[in-house]
């Protein structure tokens, strides 16, 4: 893609990065605050910050909510839950019906 059709931006922390949409979001930051294991690992940026934003950082907690639920999250979509669903069997848990 052509740098010119990117915006340029700065970060709070000071990176600089170019853009095409109006993300506010830093994609440096958001590689370094990727997880290195756990499910949340498996996830895209967007759908991880939805279930960190509502205070899911352990599978416990995911199982006591059901797909619908979720899926009301903003930046978490269908795609998602296959891996969330796939992380919860592993451990004999599974999302509340």
């Amino acid at each position: 893609m052509d740098i010119s059709a990117k915006k340029f931006n700065v970060c709070d922390v000071g990176h600089r990065y170019y853009k095409k949409s109006d993300c506010p979001t830093c994609p440096i930051c958001e590689e370094e605050r990727k997880p290195e294991s756990g499910f949340l690992k498996q996830l895209s940026a967007p759908a991880r910050r939805a279930l960190q934003h509502q205070g899911i950082h352990w599978l416990e907690i995911l199982a006591t909510y059901s797909e619908k639920k979720l899926l009301e999250f903003h930046g978490l979509g269908p795609a998602s839950l296959p891996k969330l669903r796939a992380s919860l069997k592993e451990q004999g848990m599974t999302l509340k019906f």
